[in-house]
């Protein structure tokens, strides 16, 4: 195991900046995800840290050890592609081994790490087959037992789990994690999807645009985003929001005004809100509220009825709303397209945002969430 620190890191090809001023530090046996859309630099910060890309400027180590001018094989670091990439013609033993032959690995030494890593990951009684009669998930495993038999500091995995299927993916989620835990080793995740961020990570990297947007415990992004990037990425459905106007301000709460003319108090720091001003409110599918459970209501026009079984999902025309509200109830709800609907806001529940995107920070204490600086 190994820390992995990275100190106002860039990445650049020729005028082009892909990776800004990264700063991070990443402890020994984290389970690391790096999240964010596509083209915001998370495969090549990864990449960086693996050695397949030189950093334009800024540090790299790996345990106390600077690694800018080393090279990958000598990094103590394993990789796994977002493509199994085995060996259609070799068996799994072969494939898992290949490496360590290359390294001119002793028969005894190359067994013992093979049927190690196949019993960790349930490959054992596969070992003689090709990769060809194997399931989407087994040749996932056996890309990641190739990696694990050399027996790397850092574990860096780059789109594992794009390739399956959605059962498969939820497995492999699982699995994942589980080797994680098992081996306590240091691993760096790479995903666009926020549910394998939310479901598997210890810490969770946000990146926007090659920036690290927030860093954060999996409940803490969700609950109290530091922008509104991170406030909309995070959570699925993404989070409503709508404009309000600032009616009143104190040193922990504002009054908002939706935009029917009904007004009421939040619990978020006044301490950057100024009166009159137009600002962002958020709330979450998940948050929306029967009527009369709510310190506020709005009305709006039934767009699109989601029936999921274990949930309904309404998408409404609202006023002032920058896109379709969404409204997220369990169960069944009896709504069709074209009808009218009157849903509640909790107070407590609401994020406030600034035009340039940053959040007030939120007073309500919610339960069960750890902070990194707890």
């Amino acid at each position: 195991m190994a820390s992995v620190t990275l100190k106002n890191v860039c990445k650049a090809y020729g005028d082009v900046l892909i990776s800004k001023n990264v700063d991070l530090e990443i402890k020994e046996g984290e389970f690391v995800v790096f999240v964010g859309p596509s083209g915001c630099g998370k495969s090549t910060l990864l990449r960086c840290i693996a050695g397949l890309e030189d950093i334009t400027s800024g540090d790299l180590y790996i345990g106390e050890e600077r690694m800018n001018d080393i090279e990958p094989s000598k990094r103590g670091v394993g990789m796994v592609f977002q493509s199994y990439a085995l060996y259609p013609h070799l068996n799994l033993y072969d494939n898992m081994s290949f490496g360590l032959k290359l390294a001119k690995a002793s028969k005894n030494e190359i067994d013992k790490r093979v049927e190690h890593a196949a019993d960790i990951l349930q490959l054992s009684h596969l070992l003689d087959r090709q990769p060809k009669a194997l399931s989407g998930g087994q040749r996932q495993r056996v890309a990641i037992g190739r990696t694990l038999v050399s027996q790397p500091n850092v574990f860096l995995l780059d789109e594992p789990l794009s390739n399956l299927d959605a059962a498969l993916r939820v497995q492999m989620r699982s699995e994942i994690t589980k080797l994680q835990r098992k081996l306590g080793c240091t691993m760096i995740y790479v995903t666009h999807d926020q549910v394998e961020a939310m479901t598997m990570a210890d810490k969770i990297v946000v990146l926007d645009a090659g920036f690290v947007s927030q860093v954060g415990k999996p409940l803490e992004l969700y609950h109290y985003p530091e922008n509104r990037f991170v406030a909309g990425f995070i959570g699925s459905p993404k989070m409503n929001f709508m404009s309000v106007f600032i009616e009143e301000v104190e040193a922990e709460r504002v009054k908002v005004q939706i935009s029917n003319g009904t007004s009421f108090w939040i619990p978020v720091s006044g301490e950057t809100v100024e009166r009159g001003q137009r600002m962002s409110l958020g709330v979450r599918p998940e948050h929306l509220l029967r009527p009369e459970d709510a310190d506020a209501t709005i009305e709006g026009d039934v767009m699109i009825v989601e029936k999921l079984g274990n949930e309904t999902q309404v998408y409404m025309n609202l006023e002032a709303a920058d896109a379709d509200v969404i409204y997220r109830q369990p169960d069944t709800l009896d709504v069709e397209v074209g009808d009218k609907l009157e849903i509640g806001i909790p107070a407590h529940r609401c994020h406030l945002f600034h035009s340039d995107g940053r959040a007030c920070q939120r007073l309500f204490r919610e339960k069960g969430v750890e902070f990194l600086d707890d």
